[in-house]
């Protein structure tokens, strides 16, 4: 499946960066206007099914990149988005970048030859610690050349604390086919930040219920904002509001929504703003 906007021109790619963020499940990219700082294009292809490995999802991407004209082009910068929940937020305090495997055994399955790595939160005084999936870095570099990588978790928190203004508990959840990341922020402080994998909804609702329970977020009184893969007609949808009273959509003012045909809150963490 595939939603974008206009071509971009050759011209153009010289004064424009380029943002991409693939995952097993799908992969997008938009192309910023360095010089007026704006999004001027963006593409989205979702896999009809989600890839088993990160070499699965090397071979679909390849396909991508021989077939679309926009990812040929040269590009002042290039970042790159690693979204996956291969990850852990460290404190700095507890930090120590000689245990990055130890941070991510406790909730994943590590492997000797893994290469970990960590994004800078300054915003929250923390590290992200992740496993990017070296493959698709490699083969980026031999396209690009040198580039910019992150994982989406980074992206997402700096975002939402951005945006996030109440002086109360709100819980935020980005949605993806298979998984979904939930944030909780109050006074503009992290309190929890976690990714889960479901398949029914009522995995779905188990995982948002107990975290607000041990929260103790009243169901009645806490907002909760989504944004990603999910719409009012989805079943996810219907279950949280069946359960939760303030359920809103995370809607972002970025220009770019008047050209495309999706919900001005999917997409947040390359478009949102």
């Amino acid at each position: 499946m595939q939603k974008n906007n206009s071509t971009i021109s050759k011209t153009e790619s010289k004064n424009i960066a380029l943002s991409i963020q693939f995952s097993l499940d799908g992969f997008s990219f938009c192309v910023v206007n360095s010089l007026k700082n704006n999004i001027v294009y963006f593409k989205e292809y979702q896999f009809k099914e989600t890839q088993n490995s990160p070499e699965s999802l090397l071979e679909e991407i390849k396909v991508i990149f021989k077939n679309d004209a926009n990812l040929q082009l040269e590009y002042n910068n290039v970042t790159v988005i690693h979204e996956n929940n291969l990850a852990a937020l460290v404190p700095n305090q507890f930090f120590n970048e000689d245990s990055l495997a130890n941070y991510l055994s406790l909730n994943i399955k590590t492997l000797k030859n893994d290469f970990i790595t960590f994004d800078e939160i300054d915003i929250i005084d923390a590290k992200n610690v992740y496993i990017p999936y070296v493959n698709i870095n490699n083969y980026l570099f031999q396209n690009f050349g040198e580039f910019e990588y992150k994982h989406h978790n980074t992206i997402l928190l700096e975002k939402l604390l951005k945006v996030n203004t109440s002086d109360k508990k709100v819980m935020y959840i980005n949605v993806s086919k298979n998984t979904f990341d939930l944030i909780v922020l109050e006074n503009n402080k992290l309190i929890l930040s976690n990714s889960f994998s479901y398949i029914s909804k009522e995995d779905f609702i188990y995982y948002v219920l107990f975290t607000a329970e041990q929260l103790q977020l009243d169901t009645m009184d806490f907002q909760l904002y989504f944004m990603g893969n999910i719409t009012k007609l989805d079943a996810i949808y219907k279950i949280t509001y069946k359960y939760i009273k303030n359920v809103f959509f995370l809607e972002s003012n970025n220009s770019i929504f008047k050209e495309l045909k999706i919900a001005n809150h999917s997409n947040y963490i390359l478009l949102g703003t």
